[in-house]
């Protein structure tokens, strides 16, 4: 929704006012709760506000004939705000977008009881209305979209020698390391949405038997034709096996695992299938500009990365990855979206030993973006879900209505 206003009320002594709206959606007792206010425009009586989107839900709580009040007001800035007037709408009034039902008189209630010739303080006239289905990750979900889920697992010298205790990758005969608890955790949550339960799962920064070169994207069941392992169980099958095999290494490159699931999620932009990438590391990185770069071209794509960071660490590098508070760039490029969520390991280790809890605690926030994300891609696109397929319902069984 846009609004301008014309020949507002003057409050200020010094120059013209300075414009605010204030929208209040009306509860079924009466009373009236702040939903939306507009920026301030300065020094005018004549304002255009900015156009604004909120939930249906938010402005009428879905009936479309509940009052609307809005409050017009000049902005001071000691905060007591000077009143200009109000009118009140409806969700079906406004739903008429521009016309000559939408320009509302702004009315100060104690001005027209005073004043007999009081007219109004002014008009507000609605510029512009549209709405929009907001859909939701399950509706994508339901309609068949797919989510293809892929891990790529840290294998550099950093991590310490696999024989001894005191390394990220040490295989204990009677409990988990650092990267199996962490795949569990954020696997098992994500495999629910993965109809095949097939998961290709790589390693990087290794020497590769027979001969010892490095490579940066192995598969960690040794099948280069067919990287893909049976659920979490069999990646983690495939990741102790690969402990046995190969040699940690180094450097610690990321953008090669980037683009290789890049490549995937670049043949299927249509919707049907949408890719995340797991990669658990020690977080120490070499290639911090290909792997930039790798995620600017990736948040044109349908994909995300989640980066789980185990160790002692400083992960500045990974939280630079993350982009929540400055969006990543590379080459002057910024990316078009969020794509990345990091998460340091040590935070979600329970001191009282209760890992159930405090790995659900984990799965819960390396996956909370990944909607967002999702829907962010599918909007951009302009991608709307497929309906969803009726209930099954198995051959012999009619549906009888009951009289």
């Amino acid at each position: 929704m846009q609004f301008c206003a014309n020949k507002l009320d003057k409050k200020d002594f010094f120059g013209k006012s300075d414009p605010f709206m204030v929208f209040y959606r009306s509860n079924e007792d009466g009373t009236f709760t702040i939903c939306h206010k507009t920026e301030v425009v300065k020094n005018t009586l004549n304002p255009v506000w900015q156009s604004f989107t909120i939930p249906v839900r938010a402005l009428c709580n879905g009936d479309y004939d509940r009052t609307i009040k809005v409050e017009v007001y000049d902005w001071d800035r000691d905060g007591s705000h000077d009143f200009i007037g109000e009118f009140t709408t409806s969700y079906r009034e406004l739903a008429r977008g521009q016309s000559q039902f939408n320009v509302y008189e702004v009315v100060n209630p104690k001005k027209k009881m005073k004043k007999k010739k009081y007219v109004n303080s002014g008009t507000v006239t609605l510029l512009s209305f549209s709405v929009e289905s907001e859909f939701t990750f399950l509706d994508y979900i339901k309609g068949g979209t797919q989510i293809n889920f892929t891990v790529a697992i840290d294998f550099t010298a950093s991590n310490g020698n696999p024989s001894q205790s005191t390394s990220l990758h040490y295989m204990n005969p009677y409990q988990m390391n650092a990267y199996a608890m962490a795949l569990k955790a954020v696997g098992e949550i994500i495999q629910d949405y993965d109809s095949d339960k097939m998961f290709p799962a790589l390693g990087f920064g290794a020497k590769l038997p027979p001969d010892g070169r490095v490579s940066h994207e192995f598969p960690l069941n040794g099948n280069i034709e067919n990287p893909y392992c049976n659920g979490i169980e069999g990646i983690l099958e495939a990741y102790h096996q690969s402990l046995k095999t190969v040699q940690l290494y180094g450097p610690t490159n990321f953008a090669p695992v980037v683009n290789h699931v890049a490549r995937y999620a670049a043949a299927v932009q249509d919707g049907s299938q949408y890719f995340v990438l797991l990669i658990i590391t020690d977080g120490v990185i070499s290639d911090m500009s290909q792997t930039k770069e790798a995620i600017v071209n990736g948040a044109k794509l349908p994909m995300s990365i989640i980066i789980v960071g185990v160790g002692q660490a400083e992960f500045d590098a990974m939280v630079e990855l993350d982009g929540d508070d400055i969006r990543i760039s590379s080459r002057g490029k910024l990316a078009e979206r969020d794509i990345v969520q990091f998460v340091p390991f040590r935070d979600y280790m329970d001191r009282t030993g209760n890992h159930v809890l405090s790995m659900a605690r984990l799965a819960k926030d390396v996956l909370a973006e990944i909607p967002d994300q999702f829907i962010s891609y599918m909007k951009s696109r302009g991608i709307k879900p497929n309906p969803a397929p009726p209930p099954y319902t198995p051959p012999g069984h009619t549906h009888h209505t009951q009289i």
